[in-house]
């Protein structure tokens, strides 16, 4: 009898080569959580980070899956980031060290174990080591789009079943411009803002689904905890709690300059000292070259770059590249450099009108900067 039975088993694994698998993922003894922390001080760290922890009891492991890595010493680095042809890859390390360099920067970190079978679990954690091999580890990163926090999220969907409904935990009629300038607020970010708003084009107002929420890491916690026809998180805690911080208010606002700045460039026009009106040359000059420089910063973002974000962009209105030009020709006596200036005044003053019923939505801090290079233009175009 115990023969017979021997000879069944050897059969069984001889006929079904997936048996022996099947039993390793039975035995497996995996317990996988997402690690969601919250934003950093810095612009690249403001909107939070997520990653993947897997304990594994067999092997006595604690691992953490980090989609959000990148090399600083790759060759033309800056190029590729601003072009968006910047690689991030899949890295671990150990949850000890990810929690530590975590706790340096002040940033809290909270776990929410999965509620995962072994299956789940196992297929999960084969899918991470299959992206960590060199072949595969590299992805075109798209901070809306594909993330380290979506890569995530789809992955949980993939093999949790039956897939997760997550629901929408901001307002369906937020944008990604609202979702990014809730954080940027709150960081007291207003330059950034400022900077942001100028780069990203018109496609950063559309309307986010509730799965377009989920490219920020607190919307993906909050979704996995409110996940609607199952139960995703078995547990949840605190890694680490943020230590209070005493709130500050920031003077120094791009709205603050660019008004001082408009005032200053009208008690210009009326000053009589000799030094001032060279000065305003240089001024005028200066003015116009930044934002022909702007404008074709914007253009090549719009034309040369795989940022899906940074097309149709409705700055171009006011940031001309052909000023650029023009900077070196404001004391030109030509006809035409004076019809130039007075046209684009009078165009600044119907843009000014419509901005807020633009289809972008545009920085209010840029309405005294774009008054002002109306102004200026206006003044050299009589000249």
């Amino acid at each position: 009898m115990k023969f017979r039975i021997s000879v069944l088993l050897i059969l069984l694994f001889l006929l079904f080569p997936g048996a022996e698998k099947l039993q390793a993922q039975e035995n497996t003894r995996l317990r996988i959580s997402l690690l969601t922390c919250t934003p950093g001080e810095e612009l690249y760290s403001i909107f939070g980070h997520s990653a993947l922890r897997i304990i594994d009891s067999n092997s006595v492991s604690d691992i953490v899956y980090n989609y959000g890595t990148f090399n600083f010493n790759d060759e033309g680095f800056y190029l590729k980031f601003i072009r968006g042809k910047l690689k991030y890859y899949i890295s671990i390390e150990n949850t000890s060290d990810f929690i530590y360099s975590y706790k340096a920067e002040g940033r809290g970190i909270t776990e929410q174990v999965l509620m995962l079978s072994n299956e789940e679990s196992y297929h999960i954690q084969h899918a991470l080591n299959e992206n960590l091999k060199e072949e595969n580890k590299y992805y075109a990163y798209d901070f809306f789009l594909d993330n380290c926090t979506t890569r995530l999220r789809d992955l949980i969907l993939k093999h949790k079943n039956p897939q997760p409904v997550l629901p929408a935990v901001m307002p369906l009629k937020t944008s990604f411009r609202d979702a990014i300038h809730f954080y940027l607020k709150a960081g007291k970010q207003n330059w950034s803002m400022l900077g942001i708003d100028i780069l990203l084009g018109k496609p950063t107002d559309q309307l986010m689904t509730s799965s377009q929420q989920q490219f920020l890491p607190d919307n993906l916690m909050k979704a996995l905890d409110s996940c609607t026809n199952t139960q995703l998180v078995s547990s949840s805690k605190s890694l680490y709690n943020l230590p209070e911080k005493a709130s500050s208010t920031r003077l120094f606002t791009p709205l603050v300059f660019f008004i001082a700045l408009l005032a200053l460039s009208f008690l210009w026009s009326f000053s009589k000292i000799p030094f001032l009106k060279n000065l305003q040359e240089y001024f005028d000059g200066f003015l116009f070259f930044l934002a022909g420089l702007l404008g074709l910063i914007l253009v090549l973002m719009w034309t040369s770059t795989d940022h899906s974000m940074t097309k149709v962009n409705f700055n171009l209105l006011w940031a001309w590249p052909f000023h650029m030009l023009i900077a070196f020709m404001l004391n030109s006596k030509k006809k035409w450099v004076k019809q130039y200036l007075h046209f684009y005044s009078l165009l600044m003053c119907l843009l000014l009108l419509a901005w807020f019923f633009l289809p972008e939505k545009m920085n209010n801090a840029l309405i005294p900067f774009v008054l002002t290079l109306a102004y200026r233009a206006r003044i050299r175009s009589m000249k």
